[in-house]
């Protein structure tokens, strides 16, 4: 193997074993269990760091729209929001959400390294990094919110009806910081997504002389924003709080979902990945 290749299979087993003791440490109920997890989380991102800068120092510019490096770089940028609410609002419990995906999404990216999944040339300009990169960092933001927004549902259920709250649900934080953690994935993540898109339309203005096509990856994008707006403007003037934006958080979050992995593998769009 190359150092390229070392990298990455490191990388994965890093993130393997972070995403493993994570789980084991809230089945466990040991934080050391979970420290030591994180601790190899942030060894593999700091691994994962180098890859990706290996990847930005190739001459050729067509590798930063190969479906390797796109997967890629949403596995890290979900390492990178997850350790930001990890440091600033001790939400740990994000990890169990944050290292297993990003480890099924940098092993897509290793496994597309031997098929030619290619992003049009369109979409290999100046804009990349400020259209991929601010809806990047939403949809990250959506995924701590959905992941938050569940076990916020779960514990609201369990309290209303008066159950008792025993085994791993005592150890999980207050429904307040959950909710904390929506408040900040939409606050933050609402500019980022309509940047994105924004510069989306630009994007498509000077590559294809088009601003909207209707396209369905268009469409669905038109869709979630709508709905993310609505989320935004009823937390920020109406006051939302708890179980109404963690229900449309987890429906924004599947909505990305869709647009990000089926649109872009299974229909014909200018933003699809072609075999």
């Amino acid at each position: 193997m190359n150092w390229t290749e070392w990298t990455e299979f490191l990388v994965l087993s890093l993130y393997f074993c972070g995403a493993a003791l994570h789980i084991a440490a809230v089945l466990a109920r040991k934080p050391m269990i979970q420290r030591v997890g994180q601790i190899l989380t942030i060894t593999g991102f700091s691994l994962h760091t180098l890859d990706i800068l290996f990847f930005l120092t190739e001459t050729d510019p067509q590798v930063l729209g190969q479906g390797p490096f796109y997967f890629s770089l949403l596995a890290w940028t979900l390492i990178i929001v997850y350790l930001v609410f990890s440091w600033r609002l001790q939400m740990h419990f994000l990890g169990l959400t944050a290292t297993p995906l990003a480890l099924i999404l940098f092993s897509f990216a290793t496994t597309l390294n031997s098929v030619e999944v290619i992003l049009p040339e369109s979409l290999l300009s100046l804009w990349f990094g400020l259209h991929i990169g601010t809806l990047f960092l939403s949809i990250c933001l959506l995924a701590m919110a959905t992941s938050s927004g569940a076990v916020y549902l779960y514990l609201e259920n369990k309290i209303k009806a008066k159950s008792k709250i025993t085994g791993l649900s005592k150890d999980l934080p207050s429904l307040a910081l959950f909710d904390k953690v929506n408040a900040w994935a939409v606050n933050i993540g609402f500019p980022l997504f309509t940047v994105g898109l924004l510069s989306g339309f630009l994007w498509a203005h000077f590559t294809r002389e088009c601003i909207f096509s209707w396209n369905p990856k268009e469409l669905v994008a038109i869709v979630t924003w709508l709905l993310f707006a609505l989320l935004f403007h009823q937390r920020l003037v109406n006051g939302w709080r708890g179980r109404k934006p963690a229900k449309l958080a987890i429906w924004i979050f599947c909505l990305s979902l869709i647009s990000m992995l089926s649109i872009n593998f299974f229909l014909e769009t200018p933003h699809g990945f072609q075999p």
